[in-house]
């Protein structure tokens, strides 16, 4: 497997992100070796909340919620995954799948024997994080999730032959399309919608990721933003970029180092003929069991997981009687766009369950 290294320099100087790297390198399937990143803050012997990021983030994500946990006594474990932030990237897109990030990332947890943790995880964090769990329960104690979901598909999911058909034509949705299918979550034919998502990333060569970050951000000024995707279409991109842009942009030097970010939209299991469907119902059959405290914390503004939490309030008997709640002014970032609230909340429930 052919593997790229960020150089060090492309995170001097990131805005308030002084925390120094930690690395764990590991021989994986093929014998290549894989170094992964990850922060390492706070008391050591204080509890340990394990921290995981999404798509297209990495640990910056973390940078304004690891001084509130920390102040709180709590210690943070935030891992980049193969593909983003300071960790390595296989250089294919076919070299990322589902599974493969849930073997890397259980490799690295092994390695560094983590242990007594408290999962906290969005978006692919969740999803990956979620299954890690499942396949080490020991290794924690409680779990906080937002925004994220453990995806089993239906046997016959409603659309499912048009969205088929929509992922197998040749054109790639622009930023525009993708951007209006996403704020029309809502309604029909959600997986549809979200199919201009996985199609805009898994065919946009030169993903903007940095631009969508800053999109991405309930705090974002729709001024800026509109502002900002002109200057991208004119080809001006770099006048347009704010500093969380840029930071968000560092991990990926050119197009090549891209490949996480545009392959793991279209890894999510929506088919019951998806290769990870069965390993998504051996988790549920976990978490069906888990009687661990289990805290949902969905903010109220992200259309992309709106409801997710429902499988499991209703399945999670961890869940039940937990102070669950939704975080309010909260996008589909919540960790950028409620950083307080979201920290409080787990800080509360670690110390309601210790």
């Amino acid at each position: 497997m052919k593997i790229l290294r960020t150089p060090d320099e492309r995170f001097a100087n990131l805005a308030a992100f002084p925390f120094p790297p930690h690395y764990t390198t590991l021989r994986i399937e093929d014998g290549s070796w894989l170094r992964i990143h990850h922060l390492d803050e706070g008391p050591r012997d204080g509890p340990t909340v394990l921290c995981m990021h999404g798509q297209p983030a990495w640990s910056y994500l973390y940078r304004k919620m690891i001084p509130r946990l920390t102040a709180a006594g709590l210690r943070v474990i935030a891992p980049d995954l193969p593909g983003f932030g300071r960790s390595d990237k296989p250089a294919a897109r076919e070299d990322y799948t589902y599974q493969s990030q849930v073997d890397w990332m259980n490799a690295w947890l092994t390695a560094n024997d983590f242990s007594r943790l408290t999962f906290f995880g969005q978006d692919w964090g969740g999803a990956i994080g979620l299954r890690m769990v499942a396949d080490q329960p020991d290794r924690f104690d409680r779990v906080v999730i937002s925004n994220t979901g453990l995806p089993l598909p239906e046997d016959s999911p409603e659309g499912a032959a048009e969205v088929a058909a929509f992922l197998a034509t040749p054109q790639t949705p622009s930023l525009i399309e993708m951007g209006r299918a996403l704020r029309d979550m809502s309604g029909d034919n959600r997986a549809l919608k979200f199919a201009y998502w996985q199609k805009f990333c898994w065919g946009t060569e030169d993903l903007p990721v940095g631009l969508m970050m800053q999109l991405g951000t309930a705090g974002a000024s729709r001024l800026a933003g509109l502002a900002s995707v002109l200057m991208h279409r004119l080809g001006l991109g770099e006048l347009g970029k704010s500093a969380i842009a840029r930071a968000y942009d560092a991990p990926y030097p050119d197009p090549r180092f891209k490949m996480g970010p545009r392959a793991m939209p279209m890894r999510v299991p929506t088919l019951p003929t998806d290769p990870a469907f069965e390993a998504q119902r051996k988790a549920w059959d976990v978490f069906s069991t888990w009687d661990k405290p289990f805290l949902c914390a969905f903010s109220d503004g992200d259309p992309i997981t709106r409801g997710g939490d429902a499988p499991f309030l209703e399945k999670v008997p961890g869940a039940r009687g937990q102070p669950h709640r939704t975080i309010p002014g909260g996008g589909h970032f919540v960790q950028e766009d409620a950083p307080e609230a979201l920290s409080q909340t787990i800080i509360d429930f670690v110390r309601a369950n210790t």
